[in-house]
């Protein structure tokens, strides 16, 4: 297992970031959605929320809102993890994004994605936004997301040393965006643990 000083890998460079909205605020005109390889990823998105044993999710939960959910961070909005989905030595998971609270919220970015070691510590793994082998990215979507709706990302790693050497992680830190309350997923099985470079499309409405 290789460990790692305490490297923040929080994501830079991302175009976007969120921010709370009052109630009725129209929302841009959605763009496209990307493109996601279909012959590489046969079920992008199935629906998962787990987290590292003995290690909970950061984000605190707060009373059952409007939309039924009793985990719903403050900011209002809240990350999920599907299953990982393997491919020739790639791997690929779908993320999803949904608005938790009572109001309106504006998305216009990219998730903020770490890697971590078996401690809880961030690992020197590189985040990239941007497209990869297993779907492309189309840029942000600029949406005001109404109470219950969703949107989503894809993460995508290689899992064979043909780049160099690999890291083992033993969990992703995903959060809606940088400064958002984020939720700890882990990595099971040998063959999704090791990772080269994150590579993540922008949230959008679309799969």
């Amino acid at each position: 297992m290789l460990l790692a000083g305490a490297l923040g890998l929080t994501l830079s460079g991302c175009a976007g970031f969120l921010v709370p909205a009052g109630e009725g605020e129209p929302g841009p005109t959605p763009s496209g959605p990307y493109a996601v390889h279909p012959d590489k990823l046969p079920t992008p998105f199935p629906s998962a929320s787990v987290v590292l044993p003995g290690r909970p999710s950061t984000a605190r939960p707060t009373a059952p809102t409007s939309t039924g959910r009793a985990d719903c961070p403050s900011s209002g909005v809240v990350v999920d993890m599907g299953e990982v989905e393997p491919a020739l030595g790639h791997r690929a998971v779908g993320l999803t994004l949904t608005n938790c609270g009572d109001k309106p919220y504006p998305v216009d970015g990219y998730p903020s994605v770490r890697a971590l070691d078996e401690a809880g510590d961030p690992l020197p793994v590189k985040v990239n936004p941007g497209s990869s082998y297993m779907g492309t990215d189309r840029g942000p979507q600029q949406v005001v997301l109404k109470p219950g709706r969703s949107m989503y990302a894809l993460l995508a790693w290689v899992s064979t040393p043909t780049g160099g050497d690999l890291v083992e992680g033993d969990a992703l830190e995903i959060a809606p965006a940088p400064g958002l309350e984020p939720r700890v997923f882990p990595l099971e099985g040998n063959d999704v643990r090791l990772l080269d470079e994150l590579n993540m499309t922008a949230w959008r409405t679309t799969r």
